[in-house]
């Protein structure tokens, strides 16, 4: 998932990373290589953080993601990273994060959706951001959906009911 998103990463980083006059072209690959890093553990924060709902809502029904606190959360994380690791300004950092983020969600929410794109899928997204790879979470939501919309006391149901634990965790993610 890492070379997916660092693709996108690449593929949208035109204007705010690489033509960037405030970001020397030397630092151009370890910039991309924040942030797409960042994406990653910054997913991995809002799912633990209690956004779980909201990833979940993003992935199955490709929600708005420029509206989504998910993305407003790994933006922020990206920030944060840009800014420790590289040394980057704030202002430099805030309008890299703000340029990529959404862009990079938006395209990796649209590939996990798209059945004719084998390379991200949503089963791969929520398994990194919640550290629990090869749990069937589409198939989960999918049994958890209701007139088209996501319930999520639906959803801990189906989940207590396939994985045990994999319930509990969710329950205490969403404070049920």
């Amino acid at each position: 998932m890492l070379e997916t998103l660092m693709n996108l990463v690449q593929q949208q980083s035109g204007q705010a990373v690489i033509n960037n006059p405030a970001i020397p072209n030397s630092q151009n690959d370890s910039v991309m290589q924040t942030v797409a890093s960042s994406i990653l553990s910054g997913l991995g924060q809002q799912a633990q953080g209690g956004g779980l709902g909201s990833l979940l809502g993003m992935v199955v029904n490709g929600g708005n993601v420029q509206q989504s606190p998910v993305t407003q959360g790994v933006q922020d994380h990206v920030e944060q990273n840009l800014m420790e690791k590289l040394g980057i300004s704030p202002q430099v950092a805030m309008s890299v994060a703000a340029a990529v983020v959404p862009m990079v969600l938006s395209k990796l929410m649209h590939k996990a959706s798209d059945p004719n794109d084998s390379s991200v899928d949503g089963n791969t997204i929520l398994g990194a951001a919640t550290g629990q790879q090869g749990v069937d979470w589409m198939g989960m939501a999918g049994s958890a959906m209701a007139d088209g919309k996501l319930d999520m006391n639906d959803l801990l149901r189906v989940a207590g009911q396939q994985g045990g634990g994999l319930g509990g965790m969710l329950g205490g993610l969403f404070g049920k």
